[in-house]
């Protein structure tokens, strides 16, 4: 590959990363009910009670108004959503980012290897132009036909040598060949997985910003007093849940301190409480859920990880009695969800759009389960 070849995946290659931006999908507002006849079919002056056999017009009953808590739960399911499309949106830029260093780390394979596929022919070169020039016998060879004994066996020391070499060139030759083959086909293959996961991101990105504006359409429509009312509600069932959690004597054997790497972990998350939520942000000014968990336990010196769901799928799994400070809670059934316990039956962790990193009750979403990023 040369320099122009190149230059030009490279070009193509931070093409292929950018992620175009969706428009954000409308959302229609409710039509109007049609409002009811006011005039009896009977009244002259009413054209639909004009003629014989005129039929009374049926009324339209007015649509039921959602109470607050059907608009906390509606909201609340919305933003769900979002979540679980934000970690396929991690899940596959974070795929993209490998296939595209393992595409660049191919590309330089190859051209090391058509590198030295030059500098082998030359060697052949040499060779060929070697034993043209000897009457098409080399050195060694014309020794061999000597009468000294001294020079003939020094001779057939040389041909052996001059085997052997011409074999370890020609060898050499067609594994570097092999080799480039491969790296090629291997450079296609990540291409097209690139290019998946561009579009699957794409499509998330889409997803995530329907449903966070259908959410954000429906607390618009709320008033001031509603709104507050709302955070209370949110407020109240938050506490709801994680009071039946303790009662439920959860934390009854739950009394273990943190490991060494998991007291570095909590430092570094709980010193990120009060910024925002910010989907597919992993600091250092915002975080989404698991941006904020993997950041944490990178810093503590353990990679995990990026997204939720696959922080369930990979880490250790614990059981709740078992876990300590510095554990992994993941919630919901979709795993779209994540936060870190700090003890006392708490988590820190990025609610959601429109709310701060913050600490909370570890029993305050439905619970899925436990990990543990270390061994």
């Amino acid at each position: 590959m040369n320099r122009r070849h190149c230059a030009a995946a490279a070009i193509t290659l931070v093409c292929a990363l950018t992620v175009l931006t969706a428009p954000v999908e409308a959302f229609a507002a409710p039509s109007p009910p049609s409002p009811a006849a006011s005039r009896h079919a009977s009244d002259p002056g009413n054209p639909v009670g004009s003629g014989t056999g005129a039929k009374k017009p049926s009324k339209v009953s007015e649509p039921k108004k959602k109470s607050l808590e059907e608009v906390r739960e509606e909201i609340e399911a919305l933003y769900r959503k979002a979540g679980a499309a934000t970690d396929a949106y991690n899940l596959a830029a974070e795929k993209a980012k490998k296939q595209s260093s393992e595409i660049v780390r191919l590309a330089r394979a190859i051209v090391v290897g058509r590198a030295k596929i030059t500098e082998l022919k030359s060697q052949a070169g040499a060779q060929a132009r070697e034993q043209y020039r000897s009457g098409g016998l080399p050195p060694g060879a014309q020794l061999v036909l000597s009468d000294d004994p001294q020079l003939f066996l020094d001779g057939v020391n040389r041909v052996r040598e001059g085997q052997q070499a011409a074999r370890g060139v020609l060898g050499e030759l067609t594994r570097t060949q092999q080799n480039l083959e491969t790296y090629s086909k291997d450079a296609s293959t990540n291409w097209e997985k690139l290019e998946a996961n561009r579009l699957k991101q794409a499509e998330a990105k889409k997803e995530i910003k329907k449903q966070l504006a259908a959410a954000k359409k429906l607390e618009s429509r709320l008033e001031k007093e509603e709104r507050a009312r709302l955070l209370k509600l949110e407020q109240e069932a938050a506490y709801k849940m994680q009071t039946a959690w303790l009662s439920s004597g959860a934390l009854k054997d739950i009394n273990r301190e943190a490991s060494a790497s998991g007291k570095k972990a909590l430092a570094f998350a709980t010193a990120q409480i009060g910024k925002p939520y910010v989907w597919g942000a992993e600091g250092p000014d915002s975080y989404d859920c698991s941006g904020l968990t993997s950041q944490a336990w990178a810093a503590a010196g353990r990679p995990i990880p990026r997204t939720s769901q696959e922080q369930w799928r990979l880490l250790p799994r614990i059981a709740i009695k078992d876990m300590r400070p510095g554990d992994l809670i993941i919630y919901h059934d979709d795993a779209s969800h994540v936060g870190m316990y700090v003890g006392d039956g708490a988590i820190v962790h990025a609610p959601r759009p429109g709310r701060d990193v913050t600490l909370a009750g570890a029993g305050s979403m439905r619970i899925l389960g436990v990990v543990r990023p270390e061994k």
